[in-house]
């Protein structure tokens, strides 16, 4: 025991002179770190010493780098299939052909039974089908309320942002509502005086001010002495369009809300990821440097790929030209297929003919390259664009390869960031849509709600709505359709909830219409198909699993 004591004490490391100082009876240690100081924050290790970030504020690390973000972004997406992919993808599943309004009033505070609730409801579907569907909503009547959604969302998921804004214009035949949008993408909301895309990369320009009110405006955003947004200026043209130099820009200043009525007077398709932040980060942003890189290694394969594919031959004449034009074998070659003798015509194609002037030969190059590491090397990198962008690699390539499982958990991984979205963009473009339409409404007297007006409260009872879109793919429709009736049968899900989430139809409708086809069976004959699905289920034990 007393050996192993002694052992242990000699283990005890003992600090080495240059690190304590004896002052009095107490010893005081220097501190060499601290925390991360000889780990991620070490400036003396090899690998991180030349790792000198600087954090700086959200209008130099964002605003600053905006418009070199979205030029990338847009170019990309445009030119690279993977990027497009990923906007593509997240497009179809999150708004699809449009997301549609389920109003959802709150029965108790508006005064109305269940069955009031529901027959309000399908009225106020039918009347905002009237607006939503047609072009007139557009203010360039070029798009329905659908099409809007989606030109918006893509707006916002290349240049980070879009916007939207309220204009009215009297009701025509057809159209009994004079609510307009017209959305606009984020380069023309942008600082006054920009008129080059040499002023708009200016750090200097980032932030400017209001000489009428001393107010800071932010890349286009307006805001006060509390940071709070008032005001949005929006150019009347591109600050940079070349294909338009005869107009001289220049800039509205649309208030943010209303003074009398408090409703936004222009929306912001944005999700902020920092306070103080005023404007949206493209959302291929974190992933840019990667695409490009994987496009040119794509562009670098593919030329390689089809170089090697053609068979070129090339004559070197030891003599003068023959009588023939040049071509010792005519009979060979069409004379499509033949090449100039001039040298500077050289080619290489499928089967083309070259014939060298004397004097002149060839000397290939070894361009021997194997596509061996091509499919390994991108599938990681794509990996990682999709885990950075929310998007698993299966449903970015839309390859699945996989076992069931495998799939279902990147549907459901995928699904989780949809339904984010779907959810961001209905609570910054849709709602508030459908509140300024449904206002008017109201106001002239085609939807009847007391109290609109009266009590914020009540109108918010009123305004309550939910918005379905797209559906998740399935891929064992069975098993879907068994856990969603689970879900019914135990009360953690509804009937409307469950029809909408996998069919993307209103389940009132669908027992309506099937009440019809049943009693149209009964009049031809038929057999109806749901007797037997009703036996089933009254053939269950408790517990919902068949015996």
């Amino acid at each position: 025991m007393g050996r192993r004591k002694h052992l242990a004490r000699a283990r005890t490391p003992t600090p080495a002179p240059a690190q304590e100082k004896k002052v009095g009876a107490t010893i005081t240690r220097q501190i060499k770190n601290t925390g991360y100081s000889t780990g991620a924050a070490s400036y003396s290790k090899p690998g991180l010493a030349a790792w000198t970030p600087i954090r700086s504020s959200p209008q130099s690390d964002i605003d600053v780098n905006l418009n070199t973000l979205r030029a990338r972004s847009a170019d990309s997406v445009m030119n690279n299939p993977l990027a497009s992919s990923a906007i593509g993808t997240s497009r179809t599943n999150v708004i699809g052909a449009g997301l549609r309004l389920s109003p959802k009033p709150k029965t108790g505070l508006v005064g109305m039974t269940a069955e009031q609730a529901k027959e309000w409801s399908r009225k106020v579907k039918t009347e905002f089908e009237i607006f939503a569907s047609s072009k007139f909503c557009d203010i360039t009547r070029k798009n329905n309320l659908y099409d809007l959604q989606d030109i918006a969302y893509q707006c916002y998921m290349i240049d980070g942002d879009s916007f939207a804004t309220f204009q009215y214009r009297r009701p025509m035949p057809g159209m009994p509502y004079s609510l307009r949008l017209r959305v606009i993408e984020a380069s023309r909301v942008c600082n006054p005086g920009v008129q080059s895309l040499a002023a708009t990369l200016n750090p200097w320009m980032v932030t400017v001010h209001n000489p009428q009110n001393g107010n800071r405006i932010v890349n286009g955003v307006e805001i006060d002495d509390d940071g709070a947004v008032v005001a949005y200026w929006i150019a009347s043209r591109y600050p940079y369009d070349p294909a338009n130099t005869q107009e001289v820009p220049e800039w509205s200043r649309v208030e943010a809300f209303g003074v009398k009525t408090g409703a936004p007077n222009i929306l912001q398709i944005s999700h902020d990821t920092r306070p103080e932040q005023y404007r949206g980060v493209p959302e291929l942003a974190p992933v840019l440097e990667v695409l490009k890189q994987i496009g040119r290694y794509t562009e670098a394969e593919l030329t390689s790929a089809i170089i090697k594919s053609f068979f070129s031959v090339f004559i070197k004449e030891q003599m003068g030209a023959s009588t023939n034009g040049g071509f010792p074998l005519p009979e060979a070659y069409g004379e499509d297929e033949k090449v100039s003798v001039d040298p500077n015509s050289f080619e290489l194609g499928s089967g083309t003919l070259n014939v060298l002037p004397p004097g002149y030969d060839v000397t290939s190059m070894d361009a021997s390259r194997t596509l061996s590491t091509y499919e390994p090397f991108t599938k990681q990198l794509i990996q990682q664009i999709g885990a950075a962008l929310d998007i698993p690699a299966e449903v970015l390539t839309k390859s699945f390869n996989s076992s069931y499982s495998a799939s279902r958990a990147a549907l459901l991984q995928a699904w989780a960031a949809f339904k984010m979205r779907r959810t961001w963009f209905a609570r910054d473009f849709c709602q508030p849509v459908y509140e300024a339409w449904l206002t008017e409404a109201v106001a002239i007297g085609r939807i009847d709600a007391p109290g609109f007006f009266t009590d914020p409260l009540i109108k918010a009872a009123w305004c309550s709505a939910e918005w379905y879109g797209p559906v998740m793919g399935v891929l064992d429709p069975v098993k879907e359709v068994q856990g969603s009736a689970l879900r019914v049968q135990y009360g953690y899900s509804t009937r409307e909830k469950e029809t909408a989430e996998l069919t993307g139809q209103d389940w009132d409708e669908n027992v309506e219409r099937s009440a019809q086809e049943l009693s149209r069976m009964k009049q031809l004959g038929l057999p109806a198909l749901t007797a037997t699905v009703n036996k089933q289920e009254e053939s269950q034990p408790e517990g919902g699993q068949p015996e």
